[in-house]
């Protein structure tokens, strides 16, 4: 069927960078360091010498909620991968987001693996074995130990990549398109939630789907701020994801919570995210066009990556070893885990990334 043509519009926006979607980047990544630090129990335990609650009597408890700055990552990636993938070829798209994720990828294991092998170091390191094949990011569905704790959040983005670049980048895309493929995902993954499948559930992805599908129509909003399907697949895709963040993170009956989160807090944090992007999309925030932000936004991804496990061996030696008070250590945790960031940005990613994205492009 040929699609009708569309009158022009002139609500579509021009190509310039929104830097307030790399602000936001930085703000989801900063909301779930706020929690591996603050909000959660097991090894960073250790790293504060005592339960983060003791540490944080009254913080904790709203650092629990960091963990649902990964949906509004999941948010921003469908609108960025949307608005990437329209209009390139398949080649051209896969060369772009290998190059942007493997670079920083790859020296994050390597670094991670190293320090936590130093004899000072008191977290156990991951099998010699076991870390080489954490360097082709398929260590979740092989079941082999994780380097990087926050390496599921990259799986479940392979897998959106994967489906969006079959179904969308391959043939071609078009608004109808990305509308097929946001409807056909939706009720996809409902029928393999319905169905417990375990195939259909690592394919289709029913608890994060939402979220992507709610990203990739706000760049629908984006380019038609008049377009009624991106609105009916982003006010679906919010109450959806919603009920998915509700079921898995409410835990006001589990006696042994860190933290007890309310559905109304977890409702707020995820309408926060669905409100923040869809601001962005109708350009509400273009104001917002600082030039740091644009390295914000660069910092975001190796920040993600090595805060985690590395700002472990940064809490206990500060906390621990020199005796730091606890808001003083958070900070400058947060604080050295963004100087590396910068440092792999600087003279990983800015050399190698351009490197990578032309080999692949050139390669039959």
């Amino acid at each position: 069927m040929i699609e009708t043509p569309r009158p022009p519009d002139r609500t579509a926006p021009r190509e310039t960078r929104l830097r307030a979607l790399d602000g936001l980047r930085l703000v989801a990544a900063l909301m779930v360091a706020a929690y591996h630090y603050g909000g959660r129990g097991g090894e960073v335990t250790t790293a504060w010498g005592s339960s983060p609650k003791d540490q944080f009597p009254t913080l904790s408890g709203y650092f629990a909620y960091g963990c649902l700055g990964v949906q509004v990552f999941f948010v921003i990636s469908g609108f960025v991968i949307c608005m990437s993938g329209w209009g390139r070829p398949l080649k051209s798209f896969f060369a772009s987001r290998a190059s942007r994720l493997l670079p920083a990828y790859w020296v994050a294991v390597v670094l991670v693996t190293a320090v936590f092998a130093l004899p000072m170091v008191a977290f156990k390191a991951v099998a010699p074995s076991d870390a080489l094949v954490n360097m082709t990011m398929l260590q979740q569905p092989l079941g082999v130990d994780r380097v990087l704790g926050v390496c599921w959040t990259l799986w479940a983005e392979v897998r959106f990549y994967a489906l969006f670049a079959l179904c969308v980048v391959l043939p071609g895309a078009s608004r109808r398109r990305v509308i097929m493929f946001c409807a056909g995902w939706t009720l996809a993954a409902a029928i393999a939630q319905a169905s417990k499948e375990p195939l259909l559930d690592i394919v289709l992805m029913p608890e994060y789907a939402p979220f992507f599908i709610g990203g990739v129509g706000l760049y629908l909003v984006h380019r038609d701020r008049r377009d009624v399907y991106a609105w009916g697949i982003v006010a679906v895709s919010f109450l959806i994801g919603q009920h998915y963040a509700v079921r898995s993170l409410w835990n006001a009956a589990d006696p042994n919570a860190f933290a007890h989160r309310t559905t109304l807090g977890i409702l707020l944090v995820v309408a926060f995210g669905f409100l923040a992007v869809t601001a962005i999309a109708l350009g509400w925030l273009n104001r917002v066009n600082w030039r740091w932000l644009t390295v914000a936004g660069a910092l975001t991804y190796p920040f993600y990556l090595v805060h985690e496990h590395l700002g472990w061996v940064v809490i206990h030696a500060l906390h621990i070893g020199l005796g730091l008070p606890s808001a003083e250590t958070f900070a400058l945790t947060v604080a050295s885990m963004l100087l590396l960031a910068w440092l792999m940005y600087r003279y990983v990613e800015k050399p190698l990334t351009p490197k990578l994205r032309s080999a692949l492009a050139k390669a039959r």
